[in-house]
């Protein structure tokens, strides 16, 4: 097998331009595909880091049939303390968990005493909250940070509204809102902050604490409506969603049936959609790549075999095998892939490492991203693996009508 790449590298020197068009092209598209990868990716990453590390949380955990009903905020879905407990008690196990944090999320009107608004409003402990969710303190665009991220009495309003309304930080407002029995309380909060919106431009998501929050729905336990989760690894959200799923399989009603489920964070947020766009772009670049790869080499080889069929007559005259031929050309098709693929990859690596020394930046929202473009090794491998494919598949058929070609037949061919 070694002679006969030795043979294929030989006449592939033989006709230097024409391998090294067509190795340039296989380069081509290998850089478009590999930049492509490397930029979408870390484009995907910060995108989602935007929503799991400022709202969601890698994964969630609610009650049964919460989620199904998440618009109108139930509060008759609220975890008891005890199930709470439980459920905190065995993610402090899970060794891939960093930060958890408790959420009692409700829906309420605002008033600034002239004009009224609804409102979504999740009360968190600070602390914990800023622990799971890191650049949430980051889209404050006016006021402070106390307590972690708010201090007892004080509300963390989106833009959206405060804009609307003419709130301004120190102002006094109203929450008016309507606890699980349907009785009404009201009371009055100082502005401690603006946020950026949090769930995009319609954002109307604030934040209190936490007990401000149960005080205002006159709560006699303190319940949460869900549980959000941040992991040390966001690639082991699945494999840890599915682990916590069977482990909260224990915690059952009367009648035997689950009573808590867990959402990954593309279950939760419309968001997930712009990522599963970037993967199904990935695959067309893909595509095309393989669509260069096969035209170019499979028009290399059969010129190749056009080109030589007098000398393909004087080999097979001379004893060599059809199998030794077909391998020939096989050979030179899996040599100029492999030699495109290796050219292609480092000048991928090196314009990877130019756009990490002089990155790439653009606003996401009032967010400024910076791109931090990387390329994996599997993305690499895998890459390379679908060149060299295809590039045997393509040589196939010109190798094989080399390899039937009848001796007589070539050597009288002019």
């Amino acid at each position: 097998m070694i002679r006969v790449l030795r043979l294929s590298a030989r006449n592939l020197a033989r006709y230097w331009r024409r391998s090294l068009l067509t190795s340039g092209l296989i380069v081509l598209g290998m850089v478009a595909v590999l930049l492509f990868v490397a930029v979408s990716a870390s484009f995907k990453q910060i995108m989602i880091g935007q929503i799991t590390d400022s709202m969601l949380g890698h994964l969630q955990v609610h009650q049964r049939g919460y989620v199904a009903s998440i618009e109108n905020l139930p509060l008759n879905l609220n975890m008891k303390p005890e199930m709470v407990a439980r459920v905190e008690a065995l993610l402090r196990e899970m060794p891939e968990v960093e930060a958890i944090t408790p959420r009692l999320k409700f829906g309420a009107m605002l008033s600034d005493f002239e004009e009224t608004t609804n409102i979504r409003l999740n009360g968190v402990e600070p602390e914990r909250e800023a622990a799971a969710m890191p650049l949430l303190a980051g889209r404050l665009l006016d006021g402070e940070i106390r307590n972690g991220l708010l201090a007892p009495g004080a509300l963390l309003l989106p833009e959206l509204l405060a804009r609307g309304m003419g709130v301004q930080v120190g102002d006094t407002v109203v929450l008016v809102a309507t606890n699980v029995d349907g009785s009404v309380n009201g009371r009055t909060f100082l502005v401690q902050g603006v946020l950026d919106a949090v769930t995009g431009p319609g954002g109307r998501d604030g934040y209190l604490h936490i007990d401000d929050a149960r005080a205002l729905l006159r709560m006699d336990a303190p319940e949460v409506n869900q549980i959000a989760v941040r992991l040390q690894d966001p690639g082991q959200t699945e494999r840890v969603a599915r682990r916590l799923e069977q482990r909260l399989g224990e915690i059952v009603n009367p009648r035997g049936q689950p009573l808590l489920t867990v959402h990954t964070w593309d279950q939760l947020t419309p968001f997930a959609n712009i990522a599963r766009m970037i993967d199904l772009l990935d695959l067309f670049i893909r595509i095309m790549l393989v669509g260069i790869v096969l035209i170019a080499v499979m028009n290399v080889m059969i010129m190749s075999v056009y080109e030589r069929v007098r000398e393909i007559g004087t080999i097979a005259a001379i004893g060599t095998p059809p199998g030794r031929i077909l391998l020939l050309f096989v050979g030179e098709g899996v040599l100029l892939a492999v030699a495109g693929t290796v050219v292609g990859t480092l000048i991928s690596l090196g314009v990877v490492r130019l756009l990490n020394v002089w990155p790439l930046e653009f606003a996401f929202g009032r967010q400024e991203i910076v791109l931090a473009p990387a390329l994996a090794l599997g993305d690499i491998l895998w890459v390379a693996a679908i060149v060299v494919a295809v590039a045997a598949a393509a040589s196939l058929q010109p190798a094989w009508k080399a390899a039937r070609m009848d001796p007589n037949t070539a050597l009288r061919h002019v």
